[in-house]
């Protein structure tokens, strides 16, 4: 305890120098708040306060520099309900303080005080499991008014509908916690992010409105309200996205940013008129979760060493294929990641942006008025690259265009909308890419799908229906999984999802195939004698290993006469 008073003075001794070195605070007013402080034994910060020598904010910002830990906006911030259980209002009144999340034994919390030790002693003693308390710099009266909200109003979903089915629609010209709206979309968002969803669906129909989540890539209804809180809900998801409230026939788009807990948050809206209403999508946008290094993508190993090998290569197109949603974008971004060294320049056209990454210049596409993909290439050309990232090859300009760098001496990467890898030649080739100069300048082509995974706690094995074996192509021994479902993963048998891929790799021997009028099938077959898995071998392989399960997979890849 001597050892934390005796930081604790440091740090004041911090504080007053860092408010004297900024001008802030003078000498004369140090000594008067020294020796208030010495008569009424309040903290120093709160002296500074209490004589009025010191807005809160600039206190908030001195506290920032010497403490080490950082300020938080509470009213961009989104609150996690279930932390009501944990922190108590006559706890967070007490101390101060509001709690902005709980992950992994690691509470965060907002507190003007942040020298407060009895408070953070008091929360280490009452929380069972907690490994540490890490606290946020916030406003004094943000804090207060944070309490008042947090503890004052309902914040669960149900208990919103309630509300709002009992109680009259209130004004949206002020971001007030009175108005339970506001509380609704808030708990929502906060809903759908502790879900892990990747999208919120708001739909109306007629009489009610549908609310869907897109968890793992499937669709699930969460819930319904009458029709006619549609139109106040619409207003306010338009209000947060800064959309024009008045324009309801024509689409819109727009961008929310928050914070949950340490996270920032970004929601990509985007509206849709239909006979019954405004259809709303939001995008959730969440760096933290969705950016995966290159060995947490879900690829087998095999391809995983393949990936690496063609990743070597100094100059080429390296391709990723397959369906709208399924993890191209990803990839791409992950492999960018695995490669960024601070000695290359590496440089991306994509459309839009959805997130930034450390040491890589990226440009968004605006095919409307703006820079298009061939245009950007162009321009890039001349920015001395050594990687370059395309979003989409979807015309023969840029298919021209990527040909182009990847002669030059780059690294080329993008993505394209084909079924399967060999298929992307046949269609670079209708792009307008000449044959003898696409057979020496691909590298890499990578399809896939994402495909759910069974959850490790209620996944059990079962004996293969006659169709499965013959499906499958397995021996009456060999058993299968199922999902069954439990409290962890919502009652679904699946948690997360993995990719199923086949990587076709244009080494020595394959170089010279495109150049060729070769059908695909004896370039699957050259390719197979090379070590080629197809995706429906690799989807086989995942099922036998319990990673998933044939129904899920035959949602995403035909495996008829295919094994």
């Amino acid at each position: 305890m001597a050892d934390q008073i005796q930081k604790l003075l440091s740090l004041s001794q911090q504080l007053a120098a860092t408010l004297l070195d900024k001008g802030i605070l003078s000498f004369d007013q140090l000594d008067v708040a020294l020796k208030e402080q010495q008569i009424h034994g309040i903290a120093f910060e709160e002296c500074l306060l209490h004589l009025g020598l010191i807005s809160e904010s600039a206190l908030a910002e001195a506290l920032a520099s010497t403490s080490g830990y950082e300020k938080i906006n509470l009213k961009n911030t989104l609150l996690d309900p279930s932390l009501q259980q944990v922190i108590s209002r006559e706890v967070a009144e007490k101390f101060c303080l509001v709690p902005i999340s709980m992950e992994n034994g690691i509470l965060r919390i907002a507190m003007a005080d942040v020298y407060n030790l009895s408070a953070l002693e008091y929360l280490h003693h009452q929380i069972p499991f907690l490994q540490e308390v890490i606290p946020l710099i916030a406003l004094e009266s943000d804090v207060l008014e944070a309490i008042d909200c947090f503890y004052g109003y309902d914040l669960s979903i149900r208990g919103l509908l309630r509300e709002i089915e009992n109680a009259p629609l209130t004004s949206f010209s002020r971001d007030d916690y009175v108005n339970p709206t506001v509380r609704l979309v808030n708990a929502i968002l906060m809903d759908a992010i502790k879900l892990n969803a990747s999208d919120i669906h708001f739909e109306p129909e007629g009489a009610f409105m549908r609310l869907r989540y897109r968890i793992d890539g499937i669709l699930s209804q969460i819930s319904t309200l009458h029709s006619s809180y549609w139109p106040a809900i619409c207003v306010r998801i338009r209000v947060m996205s800064e959309m024009n409230i008045a324009q309801t026939r024509r689409p819109q788009n727009g961008r929310i940013t928050f914070y949950v807990g340490p996270r920032e948050i970004d929601l990509r809206v985007a509206t849709h008129p239909t006979i019954h209403g405004e259809n709303i999508v939001l995008r959730i946008l969440d760096k933290t979760r969705s950016l995966l290094t290159l060995n947490e993508l879900g690829y087998s190993q095999e391809m995983m060493t393949q990936i690496k090998r063609a990743l070597q290569r100094p100059e080429g197109i390296f391709i990723i294929t397959g369906p709208t949603g399924c993890g191209k974008t990803t990839s791409l971004y992950s492999i960018l990641s695995y490669i960024s060294t601070s000695k290359l320049n590496i440089m991306t056209l994509e459309e839009p942006v959805e997130y930034q990454l450390p040491l890589i210049r990226q440009s968004d596409i605006r095919e409307v008025g703006g820079m298009g993909f061939e245009d950007g290439v162009r321009s890039i050309l001349r920015q001395d690259p050594d990687i370059i990232l395309i979003g989409e090859i979807r015309d023969p300009g840029t298919a021209q265009m990527a040909l182009r760098a990847a002669m030059t001496g780059h690294q080329v990467f993008s993505t394209l909308h084909t079924n399967n890898a060999i298929g992307s030649i046949n269609r670079l080739i209708d792009l307008g890419l000449p044959r003898t100069m696409l057979s020496t300048h691909l590298v890499a082509v990578i399809a896939q799908r994402l495909v759910r995974k069974l959850c490790l706690n209620c996944k059990k094995q079962r004996e293969p229906t006659i169709h499965e074996i013959s499906l499958l192509n397995l021996s009456k021994t060999q058993l299968i999984f199922s999902a069954e479902g439990c409290s962890l993963c919502y009652g679904t048998g699946y948690k997360g999802r993995l990719a199923v891929a086949e990587l076709l790799m244009f080494d020595q021997g394959l170089d010279e195939f495109p150049a060729t009028m070769s059908p695909s099938l004896s370039l699957k077959n050259l390719a197979k004698e090379k070590g080629f898995i197809s995706m429906e071998r690799d989807a086989r392989n995942r099922i036998l290993s319990g990673d998933t399960t044939l129904e899920e997979v035959l949602r995403v890849i035909d495996l008829e006469g295919k094994i």
